[in-house]
């Protein structure tokens, strides 16, 4: 992979992490049309850029969040188990919802990495799941109240929610898509739904770019077709100040409209995908194959 091409899918991963259309794919797409399936570490390493800008653009929150979890961990509340596990903060109980909503996507990643590595980057996977959690989240946020914020956040709500941002391990399906289709579907506002993926998706990101690092400075990492430190360290700056700048127009854009947008999109792409899987231009688990 050359800068130009480190560049792009930096520009790729940093529009499409916080939109719920499936970032994952688009890199899947992308690398495929340059001939080449940056592989399932470079997706996660990138990731690290976008999710740093979550950390900027939500510093006070998670500040926040961070000093009453620990507060209540150690007592200040009382001694209660309750008390310590935020019961009477809603800021601890928040920290602990993300533990928990986390904890989907860890053991599921953890029992099934071969798969996620290797046939489910099958281009016909990530067509298939495009459209059906395209057509979920079309539905859920036309037919879903719009009633429930972050502070009403129960321990069962943060359960769907990790199990949306849990399926995300599949290409196509989109870890904001997973998490807000779920949430939209609990009633959750459409501003509150894409605030709590963000969060959620902290320790899942960090957790994965992480391992994925490390792994990626041996020789798995190489025999893996992880395409070099300069590429993806490029692609990560990039990813992080494009990042930025789009949680900043999301938000925005979600508190006035809906996200049909979003799913017709999400469906538009799987069709352009698909055709090129049939005419031959794309294979499915290959670059291009003319």
């Amino acid at each position: 992979m050359n800068f130009f091409e480190a560049i792009l899918m930096g520009i790729i991963q940093g529009l499409t992490e916080f939109l719920p259309v499936s970032s994952s794919a688009h890199i899947r797409i992308a690398g495929a049309l340059l001939g080449q399936d940056p592989g399932a570490a470079f997706t996660a390493i990138i990731q690290l850029g976008t999710e740093s800008a979550v950390l900027l653009y939500f510093r006070h929150d998670i500040a926040r969040i961070l000093s009453h979890w620990f507060m209540c961990l150690k007592g200040k509340d009382g001694s209660e188990i309750s008390q310590r596990l935020g019961s009477e903060d809603r800021d601890a109980s928040l920290g602990w919802f993300i533990i928990v909503g986390t904890l989907p996507i860890v053991i599921a990643g953890l029992l099934f990495q071969k798969s996620i590595e290797s046939g489910l980057r099958n281009l016909w996977i990530t067509v298939l799941m495009l459209i059906v959690f395209g057509l979920l989240l079309w539905y859920f946020d036309a037919k879903s109240t719009q009633t429930k914020t972050i502070k009403e956040m129960t321990l069962k709500d943060a359960v769907i929610f990790g199990i949306g941002q849990m399926l995300a391990l599949v290409p196509g399906v989109s870890r904001s898509g997973g998490t807000i289709t779920f949430g939209r579907a609990l009633g959750y506002t459409r501003e509150d739904a894409a605030r709590i993926s963000f969060l959620m998706a902290i320790p899942a990101v960090f957790g994965a770019g992480i391992l994925e690092t490390f792994k990626s400075l041996g020789a798995a990492g190489a025999a893996s077709g992880f395409p070099g430190w300069g590429a993806t360290i490029c692609a990560t700056i990039v990813s992080f100040v494009v990042g930025y700048l789009v949680i900043i127009a999301f938000l925005k854009i979600v508190s006035t409209f809906s996200y049909k947008g979003f799913a017709i999109y999400r469906i538009a792409i799987a069709v352009i995908v698909a055709l090129l899987l049939i005419t031959g231009v794309l294979a499915p688990l290959a670059g291009p194959s003319v």
